[in-house]
């Protein structure tokens, strides 16, 4: 592909990088496990294992398509500013000169959701911590991962982009679906209160592990409106995942943009979404051959990258429209 076509290209991602924590133990968070002594016995050298594993992943996501790396990279399962500056310093990202967008979450586990972004092609104006509050059903407060709003511009246009972690499915998926529709409820809201807020309409990048798929009741009932636009609902049709559960595929991992990135005043337009799943991300032999090659299954540690695939979305670049 000629260079010129490449740096008309832009790319956004989203990856779940599976408990990314550092190896020291915190007193205010559930993270004994991932220390030395703990239950991973999870050390220096497993750590640098896992940093050099997702970081040399992020380094490859659309190298291809366009001329630079992701402009924008979100994550989650991610314990504190330490790991996220380990990523960015590492030696197979530190050309790409990131920086990153994080605030502590009230998650039992100790996992957050960030961001990663080149300011040389995303220029940060603000940012946001927003709560999601679910009560189970005996009255109780579930901490789960906040909601990560980072507002800035990305080619000349003003943009919005949402990171999000939603409940897992662990109780089952039926009992936990109120948990994810309340996500939902709290993402629209946002959308519908920084529309109401911003003089110029605003572009919404809204990416996540969303642990429902694009067809489940909160992301098409609850999230997805006449607004916004899910391409990876096309993806999921063609039994396309980043996880496998018991054998199934899902697609958890997903970005949607609001429609008017398809306006012909737009300085970007949407060109397709894809999944990151090289050959060497896989299990390459036994039952889970073809699934993400993971660090843990269970208590065993395998050496792998995630037990999700990255996502992204390509964007052409146009003539600036945004003022």
């Amino acid at each position: 592909m000629a260079k010129d076509k490449l740096k008309n290209t832009l790319t956004v991602a989203f990856y779940n990088v599976e408990n990314l924590f550092d190896t020291i133990k915190d007193p205010h968070k559930d993270d004994g496990d991932f220390t030395p002594i703990g239950r991973f016995k999870w050390n220096k050298s497993k750590y640098r294992q896992k940093l050099r594993k997702i970081t040399s992943v992020l380094s490859m996501i659309g190298e291809h398509e366009s001329y630079n790396g992701p402009a924008i990279i979100g994550l989650v399962e991610v314990e504190n500013p330490k790991v996220l500056n380990d990523l960015i310093m590492h030696k197979n990202l530190i050309k790409h000169n990131y920086r990153f967008i994080h605030y502590d979450s009230p998650d039992e586990r100790g996992i957050d959701v960030a961001l990663l972004y080149n300011p040389s092609l995303f220029t940060v104006l603000s940012s946001e911590s927003v709560y999601v509050g679910i009560t189970d059903e005996d009255g109780s407060t579930d901490y789960t991962r906040d909601i990560l709003v980072v507002k800035g511009i990305l080619n000349n246009d003003l943009v919005y982009v949402i990171v999000n972690h939603w409940p897992s499915r662990a109780e089952g998926e039926k009992e936990s679906e109120y948990k994810r529709v309340n996500a939902a409820k709290v993402v629209s809201d946002t959308i519908e209160r920084i529309k109401k807020e911003e003089r110029h309409e605003p572009k919404f990048i809204v990416m996540g592990d969303f642990n429902d798929n694009p067809s489940s009741m909160s992301i098409d009932n609850y999230l997805v409106d006449d607004t916004l636009f899910n391409p990876m609902k096309a993806l999921h049709k063609k039994n396309n995942g980043t996880l496998t559960y018991y054998g199934e595929w899902h697609l958890f991992d997903q970005i949607i943009l609001s429609k008017n990135f398809f306006d012909e005043s737009s300085s970007l337009r949407f060109v397709e979404a894809k999944i990151f799943k090289k050959p060497w991300m896989r299990v390459y032999k036994g039952k889970l051959k073809g699934s993400p090659f993971r660090t843990f299954i269970g208590p065993w540690y395998e050496g792998g990258f995630s037990d999700h695939f990255p996502v992204y979305l390509k964007l052409k670049k146009k003539k600036a429209s945004y003022q």
